[in-house]
């Protein structure tokens, strides 16, 4: 007699009995898997991984939720989600083309973190050799939520990136652009503060360090203008980040007789005052030197900096900006002016 083959046993899908709910090892973990071990509705899962404020969800089941989707390991799928919802979470920073110095990075480190508790995400996006519209197209593709444009970007690339989906373009500069918030950050403001002091202990002639690094002088430029409006002569000192450069430099200021510098920010202030120094001027009997962005380093000198204390939003402010017009778009941009400048007076002036 031919015995028939058994049929194979399939394995039950239900866990035994007491095991915590969850997916099957190998398995990733689903939204459902999520619900189960909080005890909540799929929809209450979504409603806050999405961080939905049109549902109202008690904190308690909030937390419960967060914590289920911490033990099963569970990250909603991005891509289905902006399917859905037409946009990503992504906040897009355009990387700096500029050098960025202390200043800026704790910001950006302080934004980013800010923006994880609004459940977006922050991504700094670099196109080497693509600017303006190509470099829109390039951004758009990612279908961001909000982006911080850089400068240069034109009325047509915000365009782009309002049709792709982006329900905030915000850009950083001196000027606002047509279609898109700006934050108005004029650092002419930085030269006008230094040049007040300087005329307030008798300079009415200054040196000014340009900075010969690529990018540089859309900062330098402006503080530059500053000072001239201020009622401060100037004279321009291009100089690169160089210990020959700044020896050169030192001696240049010699040479014209100049009793005071400012010296665009604090990095470079430090790079002249070692120069003069080896050079046997005494700063400040014989030149005054005035930095920008009050740097710890600063305080640390012999004679101690005087300097230009730049005050910005903070990571947390901007976060809550950026929440607020992707979820609630005004029918009209936002200009707001958030560059402040102060002087922090020490010894060096």
């Amino acid at each position: 007699m031919v015995q028939k083959p058994r049929k194979p046993q399939i394995p039950s899908r239900q866990p035994p009995s007491g095991a915590p709910a969850g997916p099957l090892r190998g398995a990733a973990p689903t939204s459902a898997d999520v619900a189960r071990r909080a005890g909540v509705s799929r929809a209450t899962v979504s409603y806050v991984l999405n961080n939905t404020s049109a549902v109202r969800i008690s904190e308690p089941t909030r937390r419960r939720v967060h914590e289920a989707a911490r033990e099963l390991g569970y990250v909603p799928h991005a891509a289905a989600r902006s399917l859905r919802a037409g946009h990503t979470r992504i906040v897009l920073m355009p990387t700096p083309d500029v050098p960025v110095g202390a200043l800026y990075s704790g910001f950006l480190n302080e934004f980013q973190w800010a923006l994880s508790r609004f459940d977006y995400t922050a991504v700094q996006y670099g196109s080497v050799g693509v600017a303006g519209d190509d470099a829109a197209r390039a951004w758009a593709e990612l279908r961001p939520v909000a982006v911080l444009a850089p400068l240069g970007m034109g009325r047509r690339g915000i365009d782009i990136l309002h049709r792709s989906g982006a329900r905030a373009v915000i850009t950083l500069g001196a000027e606002p652009v047509a279609g898109a918030h700006a934050l108005i950050t004029d650092h002419r403001a930085v030269g006008r503060v230094a040049a007040e002091h300087l005329r307030e202990r008798g300079h009415r002639r200054a040196g000014v360090l340009m900075p010969r690094e690529e990018g540089l002088d859309v900062f330098a430029a402006p503080r530059l203008a500053g000072i001239r409006e201020a009622g401060v002569g100037t004279v321009a000192l291009p100089i690169a980040y160089d210990e020959e450069q700044a020896a050169q430099v030192a001696r240049r200021i010699g040479q014209l007789g100049l009793r005071a510098v400012f010296a665009y920010n604090d990095e470079y202030a430090m790079l002249l005052m070692r120069a003069l120094q080896d050079a046997g001027v005494t700063v400040p009997d014989d030149v005054a030197v005035v930095g920008a962005d009050d740097l710890m380093l600063g305080r640390l000198l012999r004679p101690r900096l005087t300097t230009v204390r730049l005050a910005l939003p903070s990571g947390q402010e901007l976060a809550e900006l950026v929440d607020r017009l992707v979820r609630t778009p005004p029918a009209e941009p936002e200009i707001r002016e958030v560059l402040g400048a102060s002087l922090v007076r020490r010894e060096s002036s």
